[in-house]
């Protein structure tokens, strides 16, 4: 038995480890509430939204409610060729700079690698005028590629991909190459499938950024036929409408349920990808 297994836990390092366990169930709890709290109150009439009755009747009605009094579907169908958009743009974009940050060596590469790493140091709202102005003279305000243009190339991206190419042996290049492959199909028969598990979890970090994205959207859109769900949300919820929470944390549920139900799917794979980019 070694000698960790053999501590008590009234001695410091066992003290110590139940400190960190209830801290962690603490912060994980704190975390929860607010979700539970949603379920509750989206899944109950609106006379139990305030208090916690276990035998209050449960109901679907306040989803259909929710769903009536705004146009979630076209929210919906707004925001999956959103996040569809700027996920296909970012793979190919970011495919191509990290391949060439990766593998070749050209005049001014470092210095381009560096300006790229600076984009990491920018909060988007500083831009958010400038880029509004840009979407102006493009004539593209309130529509979905005026929401997804400012994103559609990604710094975080460009990195994490260049430091996954880097780990991949210059044989097997050197070994297309000698079948007669040119760059191009190298990158996608090679480069690309060994990259895969990080494509997924950078995936699934932009589809739940931008489906959950707020500021940006709000400011360039002003139409049902361009909102996302987060600004339909919000519209919906305000005070001109009226307080129901009832209502109001079943229409949350439905614009979160799809990130939440794909987190449960992929969360294995989720995990296991972001370890395997952390240990490149």
């Amino acid at each position: 038995m070694s000698a960790d297994a053999r501590l008590s836990p009234f001695e410091p390092a066992g003290i110590g480890r139940w400190l960190e366990t209830i801290a962690a169930w603490a912060l994980a709890i704190l975390w929860a509430l607010p979700l539970l709290y949603a379920v509750w109150t989206a899944f109950h009439p609106s006379e139990f939204s305030t208090r916690f009755d276990l035998g209050a009747p449960l109901t679907l009605q306040n989803f259909a409610n929710a769903w009536d009094a705004a146009p979630f579907a076209r929210y919906f169908v707004n925001t999956v060729a959103l996040v569809t958009l700027i996920l296909v743009c970012q793979f190919v974009l970011c495919t191509l700079a990290a391949y060439a940050f990766a593998r070749y060596r050209f005049a001014g590469a470092d210095l381009a690698f560096f300006l790229v790493l600076m984009q990491l140091m920018v909060m988007p709202d500083i831009l958010i005028v400038e880029n509004y102005r840009t979407m102006a003279r493009l004539g593209v305000l309130d529509s979905i590629p005026a929401i997804a243009l400012p994103y559609v190339a990604s710094a975080f991206g460009v990195f994490l991909l260049r430091q996954t190419f880097k780990t991949v042996p210059r044989e097997l290049d050197e070994a297309a190459r000698v079948e007669g492959a040119g760059s191009l199909r190298i990158l996608l028969r090679v480069y690309v499938p060994l990259a895969r598990p990080i494509y997924l979890a950078y995936g699934l970090v932009s589809v739940s950024h931008h489906w959950n994205n707020f500021l940006w959207p709000l400011i360039v859109t002003n139409s049902v036929e361009s909102r996302p769900l987060t600004v339909g949300l919000q519209i919906f919820s305000s005070s001109d409408q009226g307080i129901d929470w009832s209502i109001i944390t079943a229409a949350t549920l439905l614009t979160s349920g799809p990130l939440l139900l794909a987190f449960l799917l992929f969360q294995r794979q989720f995990v296991q990808s972001f370890m395997r980019a952390g240990i490149r």
